[in-house]
């Protein structure tokens, strides 16, 4: 697995692809950079997926000598919107398409950022790499264990760059609450407890109908097996569908389960337990609105996810962050820094708060440092990091649907001696979709 970074190996991969770029990266991500310039060569990029990537596209705008190239989306008008804001704030049009095959067989375009739902990401990266192209795949880079797998092989056999959207490993002021985490600051490190809260309302879908005229609803389900199309499910929801998401703990506990194991140090789980249910409302959505997971690891360590999709109390007053519990105190990592305190619980120290733009500024810069390079071990969350952080969801989502606790491998995070379980470690895909490669 590719070792975590510390705080002068992220400024220095950071500063690489912040050179002349300071509108671009937070000044704390360039401070004592001493690395050697990987290059200023020209790297233009596609985005598919016009909501979330729409963000996305106006970040890497936004550093020096990179070109949003092309832009992909099966929603017309969604496409077309974002084809005139992306133009306004580049001066140059990109190319369009619905289909992202199209992208990919441009020989100019050398990275695609995935921000389409969760069961296209994985095969979309897959597409991407097999036509030569890194990836930036947006959380979390899988729909089932199977495809993060696939991806993690893929990245390594084609030794492209892939960056998992998980921005807070880009963040400096994580990084140096991390530092303490990892550092020793708070002794032994045993518990790592994450959580995540919202105030979402009920999801009623409309019966089955025809797809408005502008979306490609047939492309939209692209590797999922084909269902009616249901007004309500598009363009959010399909998050609480299992077919399509993966509920809230895929959605938004992979941030948090991501910065759980980085500062545990932990690689595989042994044991997955989650209680789990609909409680606030009565409606369409299957996968839990409250949930409370933990993962054992081998060593003595535990990690605990609670979510709570529909009331905006969470732990510690703030609707996320991570807390790290030790032999000699405890820090806590917040949306954007770090507080510390003793073994008594009184606060030792609170960081300032990192701009989410900031933090996805530096997590693109570096992406872009990395293809300049040809190096992938500059990535700040690379493809094992990402299948490492984003197994423990499906791990928790699976337990939860068989209703029981899971035994895995900690080699692997393989399910063991349960074939019920086991058996949602894949999924069906529509004919000729099937993404599966040998390892």
């Amino acid at each position: 697995m590719t070792p975590p970074l510390s705080r002068r190996q992220f400024v220095q991969t950071s500063s690489a692809a912040a050179a002349g770029a300071s509108l671009a990266v937070p000044a704390a991500a360039r401070d004592e950079g001493d690395a050697a310039s990987p290059g200023d060569r020209p790297v233009r990029v596609a985005v598919m997926g016009l909501g979330r990537g729409l963000s996305l596209a106006k970040t890497f705008s936004g550093l020096p000598n990179v070109t949003v190239a092309a832009l992909c989306d099966v929603d017309a008008g969604r496409l077309n919107r974002a084809m005139k804001e992306v133009t306004a704030l580049s001066g140059a049009a990109p190319s369009s398409a619905t289909d992202v095959r199209e992208v990919l067989a441009d020989p100019s375009i050398d990275a695609l950022l995935v921000a389409a739902p969760n069961f296209w990401h994985t095969p979309a990266a897959l597409l991407a790499l097999e036509a030569g192209k890194h990836v930036y795949v947006e959380k979390p880079c899988s729909h089932t264990p199977a495809e993060g797998e696939r991806l993690e092989a893929a990245a390594k056999r084609t030794g492209l760059c892939v960056q998992h959207g998980t921005q807070r490993r880009s963040a400096p002021l994580i990084l140096e609450g991390m530092d303490l985490v990892r550092g020793g600051e708070i002794g032994d490190v045993y518990l790592a407890r994450g959580w995540y809260a919202n105030g979402r309302g009920p999801v009623n879908l409309d019966a089955p109908t025809e797809p408005p005229p502008s979306l490609d609803y047939d492309l939209w389900q692209g590797p999922v097996p084909r269902a009616p199309y249901r007004a309500g499910m598009i363009p959010y929801n399909w998050h609480w569908f299992w077919d399509y998401g993966n509920g809230e703990l895929g959605n938004n506990g992979v941030h948090a389960l991501d910065l759980a194991r980085w500062g545990l140090d932990a690689e595989f789980p042994d044991s997955v337990v989650c209680t789990a249910g609909r409680y606030a409302w009565d409606d369409d959505q299957q996968t839990p609105d409250t949930a409370q997971c933990a993962w054992t690891f081998p060593g003595g360590k535990q990690m605990t996810w609670e979510g709570l999709s529909c009331n905006k109390l969470g732990l510690m007053g703030d609707g996320f962050g991570v807390t790290f519990h030790g032999t000699n105190g405890s820090v806590q990592l917040t949306s954007g820094g770090y507080r510390s305190f003793d073994r008594q619980g009184k606060e030792t120290h609170r960081s300032a708060n990192s701009d989410f733009g900031e933090m996805e500024a530096a997590h693109a810069a570096n992406f872009v440092a990395a293809i300049r390079a040809d190096d992938p071990g500059l990535l700040h969350a690379p493809a094992d990091v990402a299948h490492r952080s984003t197994l423990p969801c499906h791990l928790g989502n699976i337990a939860h649907r068989v209703g029981r606790r899971l035994t895995c491998d900690p080699a692997t995070g393989r399910i063991l001696h349960d074939e019920e379980a086991s058996a949602l470690w894949d999924r069906e895909y529509a004919e000729g979709w099937n993404p599966a490669r040998p390892a």
